[in-house]
């Protein structure tokens, strides 16, 4: 009874410096808002996180697990691991109310709405899939095509992908039903696209010939880009070299051509694609990671967007009044950076160092009534980005994993690097490991990933499906 007495007695006091703390809001958990979370000084700030993921994802690495290279325990960190964090709510942001600086936001497990105030807002909420208006492919219903952005993607992929094959080894499935189940289909060229293509691709070569011998030479992949090259933005080295990797393990690279249609089975088998040329794909598995369009919430924000739905920043990444934007649902009026996890971890990084100017920051202000948010006393913070430099991205090497021991590295634009240029192969495949190796969050990721590459490579991946 004394211990449960201390404990509500330690949580009151908590509560009680939390409401002489300025209180953060955070609104998602990708890379930006991560950074932001993390970083934040907790003896200045009450941070809350909101977000309907109670993890921060490593989504670099996210690909790996829809086949089994990887668990998907290795690639997450959970929310509530934050030192000195003020509070999570799994919810997601339904509305922003700028003048009285509150977001309204909803449960969601019992689906219920509730109100948060803030002092400052950072909107680090990403983006969804673009479908780019293709009928049946939809946020909801994936049955046949699947998105890859999310746990939940990777572990329906992983299990659809299992499916497939324990339906053609159905003695009752005809052999040109095995060969459609057995086809699978990658839309969009950019890394997450075709690293998963190239991890599939292993696995259909290496643990598919060992558990499905009768099947192995059934099996097809696709990978279908609108452009007309994949891995847009590499340097041409580096994309001529993975197109030819793929061709290589029998990949069909289709550029320069989209999907118009698709036609879900409705039997869960065999379904249907149509290209903009006319032609048609039958296929088991479709993964659909083609392009990125704005959530609900930033579309129906009262902030400025640009022609793309994204919301505009100025040099300080401010998008309005106590309101800050950063990672994929932000950009720059004039300079517009690129939807990317480098891009918007050093957004993080550098709203959180703002944050941590204090020489006018009241760390004890005035009493307040406690219904209301003490927004009076923080004036002096309005004048803390004019004493702050202005953000610079800062251009580091874009990577690629091609499966074990292959990657490509594109270093020509990298300021990091002096020497510039690119690598491939097993020196691309190093350095890929190595540097996302090292960004891990925790010691036990750090420890987790190297040995699940290790079972992969001596073991094979797990192909049962629970």
């Amino acid at each position: 009874m004394h211990a449960l007495r201390t404990l509500a007695a330690r949580s009151r006091a908590f509560s009680a410096q939390a409401a002489q703390r300025p209180r953060v809001v955070v609104l998602g958990r990708g890379w930006g808002g991560n950074k932001v979370a993390r970083y934040l000084d907790k003896s200045k700030f009450d941070v809350r996180v909101v977000s309907p993921a109670n993890h921060f994802l490593f989504t670099l690495l996210l690909p790996s697990t829809a086949v089994g290279t990887l668990e998907f325990r290795a690639v997450q960190e959970p929310v509530r691991t934050i030192a000195g964090l003020g509070g999570y709510h799994q919810a997601k942001a339904q509305s922003l109310d700028v003048a009285k600086r509150t977001v309204a936001c909803q449960d969601v497990f019992s689906g219920d709405t509730f109100d948060l105030s803030y002092n400052f807002l950072v909107v680090s909420a990403g983006c969804k899939t673009n479908t780019f208006g293709v009928p049946d492919v939809t946020q909801d219903k994936q049955e046949a095509v699947f998105f890859l952005k999310h746990l939940y993607h990777a572990r329906r992929i992983r299990d659809r992908i299992l499916e497939c094959f324990e339906r053609a080894a159905s003695p009752v499935a005809t052999e040109e039903e095995r060969r459609d189940m057995l086809h699978f289909v990658v839309v969009g060229g950019g890394a997450t696209s075709c690293e998963f293509a190239t991890e599939l691709a292993e696995f259909l070569e290496v643990d598919v010939r060992k558990w499905y011998p009768d099947l192995a030479d059934l099996v097809s992949l696709s990978i279908v880009e609108a452009s007309p090259h994949i891995l847009g933005g590499f340097d041409e080295h580096c994309w001529k070299y993975y197109t030819a990797h793929l061709k290589k393990h029998n990949v069909d690279v289709r550029t320069g051509c989209a999907i118009t249609a698709v036609e879900p089975a409705a039997d869960g088998r065999v379904s249907s694609a149509t290209l903009k040329d006319g032609s048609m794909l039958r296929f088991g598995c479709m993964v659909w990671s083609a392009g990125l369009a704005p959530i609900k919430f930033v579309e129906s924000a009262a902030l400025e967007k640009d022609k793309g739905g994204r919301v505009v920043v100025d040099e300080y990444l401010r998008a309005a009044d106590r309101v800050f934007a950063l990672g994929d649902c932000a950009a720059d009026r004039t300079h517009p950076l690129p939807p990317t996890a480098s891009a918007a971890e050093q957004q993080g990084a550098y709203l959180a160092k703002c944050f941590k100017y204090d020489s006018d920051l009241p760390v004890k202000p005035e009493p307040v009534a406690p219904s209301a948010m003490p927004f009076d006393w923080l004036a002096p913070l309005d004048n803390l980005w004019t004493k702050k430099s202005e953000f610079r991205y800062v251009e580091r090497s874009k990577m690629a994993s091609m499966g074990m021991w292959g990657g490509v590295a594109d270093m020509t634009q990298s300021e990091l690097t002096p020497v510039g240029g690119t690598l491939s192969g097993v020196t691309g495949f190093a350095a890929w490991r190595g540097a996302y190796l090292s960004k891990q969050v925790s010691t036990a990721n750090m420890i987790l990933i190297p040995m699940f590459w290790l079972k992969s490579w001596l073991f094979g991946r797990g192909i049962s499906r629970f």
